[in-house]
């Protein structure tokens, strides 16, 4: 398995130099968290995850999980870092302090996030589950209901999960069954069972609060008549709910997580949010969960990068087309070669090219929860809805990608479990599912943020990126990029426009285009902070460095994007401008014989 090691000055030069996090900061008020604090705590987050995370990683895709009468055993060495964890007082980094957080910015929870989820994502997924948790009593929560719960979830001590799917509906949740029904005392019996929930039972923790869906008697039909309930496993009162996991899954990946099947018979449940209002209550935790498994894409291609780039140092294979490199080894280090270097460099321009959207979105919660600024504030929530399905779907797309490059540098050896790379991809597999597949973002970005507002979230951004090229048009050293750019963000509306209109003539062209839509989007989402992460590097050799490394091949990889992923687009649009007939012409029957 790759050891992990932590990012520490890239996340830098994201967090300071492309940011700017001190000055965002202090602009919400946020004035403790210093550049020596960020620094402070990015490196006693690496330590721990390097030291103690990244080796449990590979443990805990072996062993697996336990179940047992209800009970989830997690892997060896599971439980103790999450004491650990706890300890150290990592859970309440980023937590409101009225309830025993340290108060510190989303985005500096964001980065230590990053680094647990690529050290060992299957750990990680125990804790961040509680952050939805947590965020969702914060806000829709009663203050006996804050009162109760979020301390110990601030701490740790209990964690949390989301409690939606059912075994005949997905993302569906329109049909689900789960009924709440009240008991005397203003309380609701809760009864049905949920499926693929993660984290919904372990040792790790004394307590698990679920957040559950359910119908009350005579709710409207659909989506409109969902409300939303905490169904703790221990009741506040210390007597053990009637909720219990009836299975666990056997999975592709993340096995050291336990993917559960969990019964709710009766369970004592409170209401929280306004009645038949859950599901938009629940978009609380949703939004977040979805940035959370995007960060699960950067996360692959991080890890999977880390591993590759080793092993095409170390493997010897065949020699350069223009020479020997190593004419002292039998043969060159196959990094040497084109198209490992192909591999390589996508893997680096996911990863790289993927934290830089990811923190750039962490900030914009920041300014969402924290900014005195109305206009500032909408500006942030507009731009942060555009972005979120991008960031969910698009980067654990490219995340399985590259984490698909990685097998392949290793070649035979990659398929190998011993080595660990195809753990990653298995791993990720699941970011494309949970939370949305990426069929269903599609639909959320292109039908309903996009058509819906009449372009106008495409339009926040666009307009962004339109300043960037209109500043840049002169700067030489990056010009390139930027024309093409330029080019990308005019046709971006132009294709936005187009399916629009055929669309008003038939609706499937909608679902027909989504996907080729939301891929195009992304790759010109992370061209333009390609570009932004190269003039600023350029700016930087230009003037005067000891890190010329460093920011060279920044400069580099930004060009290497351009050059050769960013063309991706023009067959995305080939795909939109083709239209629906062809997908939706042949008979049902037709399909086999």
């Amino acid at each position: 398995m790759p050891a992990y090691k932590a990012p520490l000055r890239d996340l830098q030069f994201v967090m300071h130099e492309m940011l700017n996090a001190e000055a965002h900061y202090q602009a919400i008020g946020a004035e403790d968290a210093s550049r020596d604090m960020v620094d402070a705590i990015m490196g006693e987050a690496a330590k721990f995850c390097e030291e103690v995370l990244s080796p449990l990683n590979q443990v805990g895709d072996q062993e697996g999980c336990t179940w047992n009468d209800g009970e989830v055993t997690t892997p060896t060495g599971f439980k103790e870092a999450y004491k650990q964890w706890v300890d150290n007082g990592w859970p309440s980094l980023a937590q409101p302090t009225e309830f025993g957080g340290q108060g510190l910015p989303d985005s500096i929870g964001n980065v230590v996030s990053e680094m647990v989820s690529t050290a060992n994502w299957a750990w990680g997924m125990y804790p961040g589950l509680s952050h939805g948790a947590m965020n969702t009593i914060e806000l829709h929560g009663t203050d006996e209901q804050k009162e109760v719960y979020l301390s110990k979830l601030v701490s740790g001590e209990w964690t949390g999960t989301m409690c939606l799917t059912e075994p005949h509906c997905g993302s569906d949740l329109g049909t689900l069954k789960s009924k709440a029904e009240e008991n005397a005392d203003g309380s609701y019996a809760i009864s049905g069972t949920k499926i693929f929930i993660s984290s919904g039972e372990h040792d790790m923790a004394e307590n698990i609060v679920h957040i559950v869906l359910a119908r009350l008697p005579g709710a409207p039909e659909g989506t409109k008549g969902i409300s939303l309930f905490i169904v703790p496993k221990v009741l506040p009162d210390g007597t053990r709910n009637d909720v219990k996991c009836g299975s666990i899954e056997h999975k592709m990946g993340i096995h050291g997580n336990a993917t559960c099947v969990m019964n709710f018979d009766g369970a004592k449940g409170f209401l929280i949010g306004p009645p038949n209002q859950g599901l938009k209550c629940m978009f609380t935790f949703m939004n977040f969960a979805r940035l959370g498994t995007a960060m699960q894409g950067v996360a692959s291609a991080e890890l999977s990068f880390q591993g590759a780039l080793t092993y095409a140092r170390d493997r010897l294979a065949m020699r350069s087309l223009t020479g020997p490199k190593a004419p002292e080894k039998a043969a060159d280090p196959i990094i040497v070669h084109p198209d490992v270097r192909r591999m390589l460099l996508t893997q680096k321009a996911f990863a790289e090219g993927g934290r830089m959207m990811m923190m750039h979105a962490s900030q914009m919660v920041d300014q969402v929860k924290y900014s005195k600024d109305e206009a500032q504030k909408k500006e942030a929530d507009d731009l942060l809805g555009f972005l979120t399905p991008i960031a969910k779907a698009f980067l654990t797309e490219v995340g399985t990608e590259a984490a698909n490059h990685g097998v392949q540098v290793y070649g035979g050896h990659g398929y190998i479990q011993e080595w660990g790379m195809e753990q990653i991809v298995r791993d990720n597999r699941i970011a494309q599912l949970y939370e949305g597949t990426t069929g269903i973002q599609a639909l959320d970005l292109l039908g309903r943020k996009v058509l819906m507002t009449q372009g106008e979230s495409l339009k926040n951004f666009t307009k962004i990126v339109h300043k960037f090229c209109k500043a840049n048009a002169e700067n030489e050293a990056i010009k390139p990029m930027v024309t093409q750019l330029a080019t990308l963000n005019k046709e971006w509306g132009d294709l936005t426009m187009q399916i629009g209109m055929k669309a008003m003539q038939n609706r499937e062209e909608v679902g027909g285009a989504a996907v080729d839509y939301l891929m195009y989007s992304g790759y010109a989402v992370l061209a333009y902070y390609w570009a932004l992460m190269a003039e600023k590097a350029q700016a930087t050799l230009d003037a005067g460095t000891d890190e010329v490394d460093f920011y060279q091949s920044k400069v580099t990889t930004a060009k290497f994007y351009f050059d050769r992923i960013l063309p991706r687009t023009a067959g995305h649009k080939g795909c939109m401008l083709a239209g629906v007939d062809s997908t939706m012409a042949m008979d049902e029957a037709h399909f086999a014989f």
